[in-house]
């Protein structure tokens, strides 16, 4: 990788200003067409992370043939083509090109770029896990080292939206957001929670007195811990300060769970002002209870706490409970207040799963403007605490010191689907 970043370097210096932004050269001349853009996916079947994005640029955002981004899907390239694939007959009803190369997406087997935004999706697929931690290793930085070989191959660049966290490895985000940076081009990553509907409507103040905050969660310990993680992350980002780093990480699971909040490290207060903004939460069950029932389930189903301590000495939670929600919502104490304020995240657990529609607005503003919805460093955040979440429950809970995650930003004002401010508005 060293070796790939200095390259990098020497290759920036003999570029011009205008050889690396022809996105932004497109824009300029006026044109009210389509924008045209290339997706890199692991696979693509019904309901798969390519199929709710991409689609939803084929066939609208409800994907019946409506109204949609003002997008273009010119080319495709799929790392696997499993049974049930639906890239092969969408590509002959939409005519975009399926690429048997990354570069050839981006190029289109030219000299130059001819899509003016990336899109690369790992998310499903039949990829190895690794063997202490079990996190899954899609193919992210492979996806993402292809993409920029195409551009440095043309001397071209454009952005680029990575979905979900960079990869099960702290170091390859790093790498990714560095190389963006120095080559100079946009980059967006990221989960769909934080711009899903939020019930009751919750946007924090910037520089907000948070004293303590809990997020819940629900499902696998990396799959939906990340989007628990960004769903925490978009909130506690706008405390007073802004975002300041993640100083240490534990994940605790059975007996050790309890002995945390023996110690004051996470509030039940917070965790019960969660669970009462979700309908489906049984209030007559037993928190304890439940949890101590679903211990027994394997590793990366057990109930998990994420303890997280933040360099600016904020303490929070991300709480996976399984079995006890099965909805994401978050819980904060604001100095001065003496209640809890709360949300529940919804999503659209069905078809269309329009929540994947407010994160393709976010997209599409970066893929039309040059800017980001909100910064990568987020995402790089949570795939560096996450990483070391992984890495605590597999050594048994350990604390573990995170002097890496020293990332230092501000949150955007970005509208939510429900937000009053969001041009999009969708019913479910």
């Amino acid at each position: 990788m060293m070796q790939n970043m200095i390259s990098r370097r020497s290759w920036m210096a003999g570029c011009s200003t205008a050889t690396l932004a022809p996105w932004g050269q497109a824009l300029s001349a006026g044109s009210n067409d389509p924008l045209p853009v290339g997706a890199v996916v692991t696979v693509y079947r019904t309901n798969s992370h390519a199929d709710v994005i991409v689609g939803k640029i084929l066939e609208g955002w409800q994907q019946k043939g409506g109204p949609g981004p003002n997008l273009k899907i010119v080319s495709l390239y799929a790392d696997q083509v499993p049974k049930g694939d639906l890239s092969r007959g969408l590509a002959k009803k939409h005519g975009f090109r399926l690429a048997k190369t990354i570069d050839e997406a981006l190029t289109l087997g030219t000299e130059q770029l001819q899509v003016r935004g990336v899109l690369s999706i790992g998310e499903h697929g039949d990829y190895p896990r690794t063997a202490k931690t079990h996190q899954h290793q899609y193919p992210r930085l492979r996806f993402f080292e292809r993409i920029v070989s195409a551009m440095e191959r043309v001397g071209q660049v454009a952005p680029v939206f990575n979905d979900k966290h960079f990869s099960h490895r702290w170091r390859d985000g790093r790498y990714m957001v560095d190389t963006a940076r120095q080559m100079g081009f946009p980059l967006m990553a990221g989960s769909s929670l934080p711009v899903a509907w939020r019930y009751p409507g919750l946007q924090l103040p910037q520089d907000a007195e948070i004293e303590a905050a809990l997020t819940i969660g629900y499902g696998g310990m990396e799959s939906y811990g990340f989007h628990a993680l960004e769903t925490h992350q978009c909130m506690i980002e706008r405390r007073a300060g802004g975002e300041t780093g993640t100083r240490s990480v534990q994940a605790v699971q059975g007996d050790a769970i309890w002995k945390a909040e023996a110690d004051g490290r996470w509030s039940r207060q917070l965790l019960q002002a969660a669970l009462d903004t979700l309908p489906s939460y049984n209030k007559a069950a037993s928190i304890k209870d439940t949890l101590n029932e679903g211990a027994q389930r394997s590793f990366l189903g057990r109930p998990t706490f994420y303890l997280i301590d933040s360099r600016d000495g904020l303490q929070s939670t991300v709480a996976m409970v399984p079995g006890l929600a099965s909805q994401f919502a978050f819980a904060a104490k604001i100095k001065g207040q003496d209640k809890p304020v709360a949300t529940w995240f919804k999503l659209q657990e069905v078809q269309p799963f329009s929540h994947f529609a407010y994160l393709l607005r976010g997209i599409t503003h970066m893929f039309q403007t040059g800017k980001p919805a909100y910064p990568a460093e987020r995402t790089l955040l949570t795939t560096g605490i996450l990483d070391r979440a992984m890495q605590s429950a597999a050594a048994g809970g350990k604390a573990l010191q995170t002097p890496e995650l020293n990332i230092s930003y501000r949150g955007t004002d970005w509208p939510y689907a429900n937000d009053p401010r969001s041009p999009l508005k969708i019913e479910i």
